[in-house]
């Protein structure tokens, strides 16, 4: 009861100390319901309460001070009495629902959300209420139905989990789909309601046969020609498949995908399309959609469900009824053909076999037949919707995304036709191929202005060249005749896209009031460039062939006029002259690119432009992706006008420069390759711009002396080098020059601060790149030269060292020599003294064997003084050379040998301290 107290105390609030006439009119009732002993005036007062409580804001905040508990313990207590339990369901049903808002004061409280929130908080209220579900009386169990909707629509949490509590709870409740039509349909809408993000829930909803029920109900109704009880039954289907890839694989191996595909099927006259049938349609799509997409993101088994979900929905024909109902069907609404679009696109993305079977249909009868991409590129050519132009393109974008066979197939039918003689209209010739149907739809804009179906085409062919160099070397070999031989020569197709890209821009400027509507032109026109040039020198090659296109993309980057998507993606393909730009043609290489850009706007204002469109509405990291079709429910239904007409409410969104539909067009992949260009075109001209035009490698191999090479052509090959050198520091301190005073300006520039701050930044980092190279380079001579010196000094050591060994060796030999006339003379005294002192004998001839030696002896010193005389002779020409090339160097010789002689003499000094 301190729960009613503090109700009460609500009610005090409202409606102040005393009460109101309500109020106690409403204790009065409830006084005769509960302490009456008159059935007859019980009833009567019960249906005099519900009667009060349906009417009054009022009367449902005092009944719900103190009538809860007389109308529970009627529910508990007085089962046999039906008229008494439908008077207190009713009475429950009228204190729950809200009164019309209206009619209601502003400043009132929302009764009916107090009264559910009380109600709700005693679980046992919630397992009476499905005790009831069991009761005979129909009434009984139609308005339980309803309290329980009303209770779920207020209070959900509370209700979701006092139903998983109460026993049987989920099954009195499945149960009630096989009633009659009234209750099993509202039986249905509680099931939708109470489905919704509640996972046990819908795992003990399957368990109890929900797939089959509600097939059931489905093909009772009349599938797609049914009323909003299919849809109520699609919902809840939904509901039961959209996070749950157990739930699709149970629906898979038992049921199987048929009966949600035969929904697809038109049936009747197939042109009339009532709103309750578009919005059918539109939830058996959705639930197409689910099953494709495998499950939520977070369910580890989503991929391989993913993968077994399209190849199963493939073979049992659904590509044949999306292609029935999205191309052949021409009365079916815009929506509903967006949507089928968007189902065939997430059906072959990633899958290559359903890829190469769409590829494969062809559509028609007799010999009105042509491929099934031949009608989507016709309806993308020729619908007025944008919406549909979009769902289409992302067929073909999903078609070629990571496809070189198909982008080569359909790049190989791109054969220009003859210029039509008068204005044939695409549909009329149902045997022209994919590639000659886009090449007119190219051109089909030239003759009255009307760009729009070529920039549809030119989306269509970004496409096929993305990532293909061989699709992108096929296209830029394409040449177009004139519309006029007489006005004009062919012209490449590449060259002719720019041209329209002109065009564009100038029937902008013409036309201020077409602004929004015709928004997305460049931008599409734009994005086929940057992608067809990407990594690909061909094209930036015949480009610069024309020198008004370089003129004019410099002006369109420098265009306030233009978005800033257009600017920042005609800066992109700017960059790509500087960054694929292989020519060595003076005017056309990157450095004549690179010039043109400083002259026009500077690199400053150049680089701004990449940050600006990244931070915009298209490219910015923090919007949304574009979401699709939001889950259809009976209050998010859309009405006839919005399903007919889709883009209206879109073109109008938040008043964007650009379209809001280069959302779904510029997708991630296009995205991340911008960025990814942008950063390259940085690095790439910082690197320009700090290096000289003539890239030269200071190498030590350079500055040496070559081999036959004479002193004077060497100085003169030096002094070449130096002044080359000189010239290329005097061209990049120009260049810095320059920059400093772009910055300069920049800086001044009040209104555009923060950019230009962030781009000053920029040209900071270039001049330190500069500064950091010179210094480089610098530093590269200083250890040549100092290299070189070492070198010098190491041969010099070496010589020196080589001259005292001679020495030491040739004073041995001395030593050796003089030893031997001493011996030769004591051998003289010898003789002498044998011959004075004994009889003469015969000996051999001393004089002649010591003549004969001393030659021998003399002979072999004069040869090796000759030969150490010619190493010093050698060596000293080498030291004559080495002092000349080190006086060259600004080396003191005499010092340096005076230093190499104190060393030697500290030497030999030590040498002799040691023995």
């Amino acid at each position: 009861m301190d729960l009613a107290s503090r109700y009460k105390g609500v009610v005090g609030l409202v409606f102040g100390d005393n009460p109101s006439n309500e109020d106690s009119y409403i204790q009065r009732l409830l006084d005769r319901i509960s302490n009456g002993t008159l059935p007859d005036d019980r009833r009567t007062a019960i249906v005099e309460l519900q009667s009060v409580v349906a009417e009054s804001n009022a009367a449902q905040l005092a009944f719900g001070a103190a009538g809860f508990p007389v109308i529970v313990g009627i529910l508990k207590d007085q089962r046999d009495d039906v008229e008494m339990v439908r008077g207190a369901l009713e009475t429950l049903l009228g204190a729950l629902t809200p009164i019309d808002h209206g009619r209601a004061q502003k400043t009132e409280v929302h009764a009916a959300l107090m009264n559910s929130d009380l109600l709700s908080r005693e679980a046992e209220n919630i397992t009476l209420l499905l005790s009831l579900l069991e009761e005979e009386d129909f009434y009984v169990r139609y308005y339980t139905l309803q309290i329980l909707t009303a209770l779920l629509m207020n209070s959900q949490n509370r209700l979701q989990e006092a139903i998983l509590t109460t026993p049987r709870g989920i099954t009195r409740l499945m149960d009630m789909l096989m009633d009659r039509e009234v209750i099993r349909n509202e039986a249905l809408l509680l099931l939708t309601h109470l489905t919704r993000e509640a996972e046990e829930i819908q795992k003990i909803v399957v368990f109890e046969g929900a797939f089959e029920k509600i097939f059931s109900i489905i093909k009772e109704e009349g599938g797609s020609d049914g009323d909003v009880v299919v849809q109520d039954c699609l919902e809840l289907l939904n509901n039961l498949l959209r996070s749950s890839s157990s739930n699709q694989i149970l629906l898979r191996e038992t049921m199987g995908f048929e009966p949600i595909i035969s929904i697809l099927k038109l049936r009747g006259i197939t042109y009339k399309f009532t709103q309750q049938k578009t919005v059918n349609l539109l939830s058996a799509l959705e639930t197409i959609n689910m099953l494709i997409m495998g499950g939520a993101e977070t369910d580890p088994g989503k991929d391989s469900n993913k993968l077994a979900n399209r190849t199963v929905l493939v073979q049992k024909k659904l590509l044949d009824h999306l292609l029935m109902l999205g191309v052949e069907s021409q009365w079916a609404p815009v929506a509903v053909r967006c949507m089928t679009f968007k189902c065939i696109g997430d059906l072959i993305v990633g899958h290559p076999k359903n890829r190469d079977i769409l590829g494969s249909k062809v559509l028609g009868e007799d010999r009105q037949v042509e491929p099934a991409l031949n009608s989507i590129l016709r309806i993308i050519l020729q619908t007025s919707s944008i919406q549909e132009f979009v769902a289409a393109d992302y067929v073909f974008k999903t078609f070629c995304e990571k496809n070189s066979e198909g982008q080569t197939m359909l790049a190989s039918t791109l054969i220009p036709q003859p210029h039509p003689t008068a204005r044939d209209p695409i549909e009329d010739d149902v045997h022209m191929s994919f590639g000659s149907m886009l090449l007119r739809g190219l051109c089909s804009g030239e003759a009255d202005g009307d760009l729009e179906t070529c920039c549809r085409a030119a989306s269509i062919l970004s496409h096929v060249v993305k990532d293909n160099l061989r699709c992108k070397e096929k296209a830029l070999k394409i040449v177009l005749e004139s519309p006029m031989p007489s006005m004009g020569t062919p012209e490449p197709l590449f060259q002719r896209i720019v041209r329209y890209l002109a065009v564009a821009s100038s029937m902008k400027s013409k036309d201020k009031s077409s602004t929004l509507e015709k928004s997305y032109i460049q931008q599409i026109i734009l994005k086929l460039l940057v992608t067809w040039t990407a990594d690909f020198p061909a094209a930036v090659q015949c480009f610069l062939d024309s020198r008004h296109h370089l003129t004019y993309l410099l002006e369109l980057v420098t265009d306030s006029a233009a978005t800033v998507c257009i600017r920042g993606l005609a800066s992109i393909l700017l960059g790509e002259c500087v960054i694929y730009n292989k020519s060595i043609e003076n005017g056309k290489d990157a450095f004549a690119v690179v010039d043109s850009v400083s002259q026009k706007m500077g690199l400053t204002t150049y680089f701004s432009k990449f940050e600006e469109m990244q931070n915009s509405f298209i490219f910015s990291p923090s919007k949304k992706p574009p979401q699709g079709h939001k889950p259809l429910t009976r209050t998010a239904t859309p009405s006839e006008a919005e399903i007919n007409d889709v883009d209206e409410a879109d073109e109008k969104e938040k008043g964007n420069e650009d379209h809001p539909m280069l959302l779904s067009l510029f997708d991630a992949s296009f995205i991340g390759l911008v960025k990814s260009l942008a950063g390259n075109i940085k690095e790439r001209i910082v690197d320009l711009y700090s290096r000289p035009k003539s890239e030269v490698a200071v190498v030590p191999a350079d500055l040496e002396q070559k081999s036959g090479e004479i002193e004077k052509d060497y100085i003169n090959r030096l002094k070449a080098f130096i002044e080359k050198q000189c010239s290329e520091i005097q061209n990049l301190l120009a260049r810095n020059a320059a920059l400093a005073e772009d910055v300069a300006s920049s800086g001044r520039n009040d209104q555009s601060q923060g950019s230009e701050q962030r781009a000053s930044s920029v040209m900071d980092k270039v001049q330190m790149e500069s500064i950091r190279r010179e210094l480089q380079e610098t530093s590269q001579r200083l250890e040549t030269v100092k290299a070189e010196k070492a070198k010098i000094e190491s041969e010099a050591s070496s010589y020196k060292n080589m001259a005292a060994k001679l020495e030491s060796d040739l004073k041995s030999l001395s030593d050796a020599y003089n030893s031997l006339e001493q011996a030769n003379y004591h051998l003289e005294q010898e003789v002498k003294s044998l011959k004075g002192g004994e009889a003469p004998m015969k000996f051999p001839d001393i004089e002649a064997i010591k003549e004969e030696v001393r030659k021998e002896a003399q002979k072999e010193s004069e040869d090796e003084l000759n030969d150490l005389l010619v190493c010093l002779g050698q060596e000293e020409s080498k030291v004559e050379k080495l002092t000349a090339r080190l006086v060259e160097l600004g080396v003191d010789v005499d010092k340096l040998l005076e230093d190499i002689g104190d060393e030697s003499e500290a030497q030999a000094e030590s040498e002799e301290d040691d023995h």
